[in-house]
């Protein structure tokens, strides 16, 4: 008798029906037999159609993705977290080996990002506790010395997944990125500072002048106040009644004055108040050693190869602060008004604003202090935007956007602080020619010293000022000495012609011009801070300054420009 077609495909289907419980490894135990007319509920338990095993068993997924990710099959081992539920999902995030998958970044990308992107869409409550920041700080580590190409294409996703998951992420890693450049900021304070005859020492040179002067002072006002202790030392308290006081004679109040006034001229003299702001630079110079070590212990604690004792601090430190750039940027674009229009380059340096800017003018200012002023804003608008454009073109400083801004922000403020100090010392240059006291108030010795600075005055356009443009150069490539690139930069080195010449003709005016030198990264102030045109609207708190405030008699007459 032959088989008929419906006898075949009877015997076919239960050949295969056998051959799918031997195979499977929950029908291997002898106590699990089944008949051929197995329930179909048992049929489903078999191979998928893709023939990935389908499993529900927190243990055997962990497993499953160890061995995947062992042979870096980090694909197929995303494909079984695509498919895993909600509680499984959670049980295999508490037990995964996170360290492992992040020692194999970025080839372990995709496996990452479908946990972030699973965790995502399941929105599972309460929030699974993931160590995100710890995979963001592995790729900002990544990303500060890139060694891999195509490392940014590969950990894109990942990124946007880890954001999307915990958006927080962001704000974190701006702060820290601000406090690195903070930090690098804070090194270049370190340089030489201005004595009392203008001359640039080392702040514990100029620390032990003062001091001695201090001593020297104090020692001749204590023998004074000994020879008057002979007289009120012993003196009776009834002497000091208000009636007594009322009765002195002429010749009493005569010698009382020229004994107050003989302390007064020992202790009050302008050149004894220095000391406090020795005093106060050195505070600062404390505090910003303080918040390198914090930084460069946080990068230690980051990354325990970076050998963060045999590197410069600064340029460690950069680079993290370039990771983070890097990191913040691949996370996705930064929101943008519609229709919003791209900004020319002068726009761009004035804060996306028109021309007059920070520009405030008087009724009353004269045409030569308009003119002044606006050869300032100039000096912002263009000077600086040729010399940032010169530096986006330097290799070594392309991604450090933060430390091109804070270089030229530091030229401008030297020059201001240097010219200062030249004018100064050229008045006392003259004082010792004609053998006038340093520390002399005369009338004579007053006169001299507004005659030199009429002189100088007069001369501003041809005062020699290479030794000023040498020393904020020098004193730049000395604070970022891993730059070299920096001197061979002319557009730079114009820059800083430029900022010196206009400093000079500014501090040597009748009514002279200074920066205001409040560089307080606190709360916005509408009257002396104008914010940039890509600053948080948000936001009143300074971030950053990218150009400082120009005073004349108290008043600001050109605004900071700053990010918030």
């Amino acid at each position: 008798m032959e088989p008929t077609p419906n006898m075949l495909k009877q015997l076919l289907l239960k050949n295969h029906q056998d051959a799918v419980l031997q195979t499977h490894p929950l029908f291997k135990s002898p106590s699990l037999s089944v008949g051929p007319m197995a329930d179909s509920r048992e049929r489903i338990r078999g191979p998928s159609r893709d023939g990935r095993e389908f499993l529900t068993s927190p243990r055997q997924v962990l497993r499953r993705l160890m061995l995947l990710s062992e042979g870096r099959q980090y694909r197929e081992a995303a494909g079984v977290v695509g498919r895993l539920g909600p509680s499984v999902l959670r049980s295999v995030i508490a037990e995964l080996p996170l360290d492992l998958l992040l020692e194999h970044l970025p080839h372990s990308a995709y496996l990452l990002e479908s946990f972030f992107t699973r965790l995502t869409t399941l929105n599972t409550t309460p929030k699974p506790d993931v160590p995100s920041e710890t995979v963001a700080w592995q790729l900002v580590r990544l990303f500060s010395n890139p060694h891999e190409s195509g490392l940014r294409q590969r950990c894109t996703k990942l990124l946007q997944a880890l954001v999307k998951y915990e958006p927080n992420l962001r704000q974190t890693l701006r702060e820290r990125r601000r406090s690195f450049d903070n930090a690098v900021q804070g090194l270049g304070v370190h340089g030489l500072t201005t004595s009392a005859s203008g001359q640039l020492i080392s702040l514990h040179v100029a620390l032990k002048t003062e001091l001695q002067r201090h001593v020297d002072t104090y020692k001749m006002a204590i023998h004074k106040l000994e020879e008057l202790s002979m007289v009120t030392n012993n003196q009776d308290p009834a002497h000091s009644s208000h009636q007594r006081l009322l009765a002195i004679n002429y010749g009493d109040i005569q010698q009382r004055l020229i004994d107050n006034k003989t302390l007064l001229t020992m202790l009050d003299k302008p050149i004894l108040k220095q000391l406090q702001t020795l005093v106060e630079n050195l505070s600062t110079r404390v505090e910003n050693d303080k918040e390198v070590l914090s930084c460069v212990g946080q990068v230690k604690r980051l990354d325990a190869q970076a050998h963060v004792e045999k590197r410069p601090a600064a340029g460690l430190l950069m680079n993290f602060s370039r990771g983070c750039e890097v990191v913040l940027q691949t996370m996705g674009p930064e929101s943008v008004p519609p229709g919003h229009p791209a900004m020319s380059k002068a726009t761009m340096a004035t804060g996306g604003s028109s021309c007059s800017d920070g520009y405030h003018s008087d009724d009353s200012a004269s045409d030569d202090g308009s003119e002044i002023v606006s050869l300032y804003r100039n000096l912002y608008i263009e000077n600086r935007a040729d010399a940032l454009e010169a530096l986006d073109s330097l290799p070594q400083l392309k991604h450090a956007h933060s430390l091109k801004e804070k270089i030229l922000f530091s030229m401008i403020v030297l020059s201001f602080r240097l010219c200062h100090g030249m004018r100064d010392r050229k008045v006392m240059e003259v004082r010792q020619v004609l053998s006038c006291g340093l520390d002399s108030s005369s009338e004579t010795t007053l006169a001299l010293d507004r005659a030199v600075r009429h002189h100088l005055h007069e001369t501003t356009d041809s005062f020699p000022l290479g030794e000023i443009e040498q020393s904020v150069f020098n004193q730049v490539l000395s604070t970022l000495h891993e730059y070299p690139c920096l001197e061979s930069c002319p557009t730079l080195t114009n820059y800083v012609s430029a900022c010196v010449r206009l400093a000079w003709r500014m501090i040597n005016q009748k009514a002279p011009y200074y920066l205001d030198m409040d560089f307080n990264l606190g709360f916005l102030r509408p009257e002396k801070h104008e914010p940039h045109s890509q600053s948080d609207r948000r936001s009143d708190l300074i971030k950053a300054f990218l150009w400082p405030a120009l005073m004349q008699n108290n008043q600001c007459v050109f605004k900071a420009v700053v990010t918030t």
